[in-house]
């Protein structure tokens, strides 16, 4: 109990971190809106010019809240997944989900200008991208849960997962080959990556799928320190394997598959988060990491939003791009620091 309780100020100091640089966020923009005005818009208050509030109640917001779901979403996916196959380097979409999901994608764009007329229209607008990222993801997720259930040896699952990604990247390729230059602009844009497009109703669905990812998660955290010990030892407490991976798996793809579906594939924050946390928290008890990582996660993709964003500018900066040229530099500052993984 003691030992849990001196983690319990880091937790705190997070959760206050991420409520300012939510605020923070919100703030800073193209246009310059005072604080006191955001405040006010906030919580539904007099303001200086209605413009203001609805840039930040139908843009703004929305973006934030986006961004705290992703940052987190994608950050604990990525802790399930290095603690499941007890790989460092294992990431949210190491499953093929990323990939599956691109190609539904670049069928859907690429293959549009087949059609023509009001049905490529149909096909290229945003709920279209957003089904078949999901269709694309979900056809991965079956092949990878069906390997799991024939296949006793979780690193053979980690190895399918990687041919997912290398098949499907290839068919991406040859798409992108044939494919006009326009269709082809419009799939690059895709994969930059944005958390600014989602109107408050999409917003809501994507609520819906971190929450019962999160939940999934939440259900398997007791077990998730005796996976790290290996599954032998893991079996020989009486904890079921099979089980616990096809929780993880799909409460990595649920997450995952659903940021990936309206956010676009967002790269680094899954992977790099967890060993940015254990940095600052050297613990490996998952009842302290778990809620950690979910905060750090939420936090850095707040940072990258912000720095996306450019404030006061009329650009945005791709989000793929911010992510890892933030990230990247301080985890091999702190792994060059500490010299190892702490896993």
């Amino acid at each position: 109990m003691l030992h849990s309780q001196k983690y319990v100020l880091p937790l705190v100091l997070l959760f206050l971190g991420v409520l300012f640089l939510g605020f923070l966020n919100i703030s800073l923009g193209s246009v310059n809106i005072p604080f006191k005005d955001v405040f006010a818009s906030i919580f539904n208050l007099e303001v200086s010019k209605e413009t203001w509030r609805y840039i930040i109640v139908e843009y703004r917001l929305p973006k934030a809240i986006t961004a705290i779901i992703t940052g987190s979403g994608l950050a604990i996916s990525g802790l399930l997944m290095q603690t499941l196959f007890r790989n460092p380097l294992a990431g949210p979409y190491v499953l093929g989900l990323s990939s599956g999901a691109s190609l539904g994608v670049a069928i859907v764009i690429m293959g549009a200008s087949i059609f023509g007329g009001v049905f490529a229209g149909v096909l290229l607008s945003k709920w279209s991208l957003v089904i078949a990222s999901s269709l694309g993801s979900l056809l991965v997720l079956m092949a990878v849960i069906l390997a799991s259930i024939k296949l006793r040896d979780t690193m053979a699952i980690l190895i399918i997962g990687l041919m997912f990604a290398s098949l499907t990247a290839a068919v991406v390729s040859v798409l992108s080959y044939f494919s006009p230059a326009a269709q082809l602009q419009q799939y690059i844009f895709w994969s930059f990556g944005s958390l600014g497009d989602l109107s408050w109703n999409e917003v809501g669905i994507l609520t819906i799928f971190w929450l019962v990812g999160l939940a999934l998660a939440m259900s398997c955290i007791k077990n998730l320190d005796t996976l790290l010990l290996g599954e032998q030892y893991a079996k020989s407490l009486g904890v079921s394997i099979k089980r616990n991976r096809f929780v993880i798996i799909i409460a990595t793809s649920l997450l995952a598959g659903s940021i990936t579906a309206f956010a676009g594939p967002i790269a680094f924050v899954g992977l790099a988060v967890p060993h940015l946390i254990r940095q600052v928290i050297p613990v490996n008890n998952h009842q302290i990491l778990v809620p950690a990582v979910i905060l750090g996660g939420a936090a850095l993709m707040l940072i990258c939003d912000i720095a996306a964003q450019l404030p006061g500018q009329e650009y945005t900066l791709p989000i793929n791009a911010i992510t890892s040229l933030i990230g990247a530099p301080v985890v091999i500052w702190l792994l060059v620091r500490k010299r190892k993984f702490l896993f």
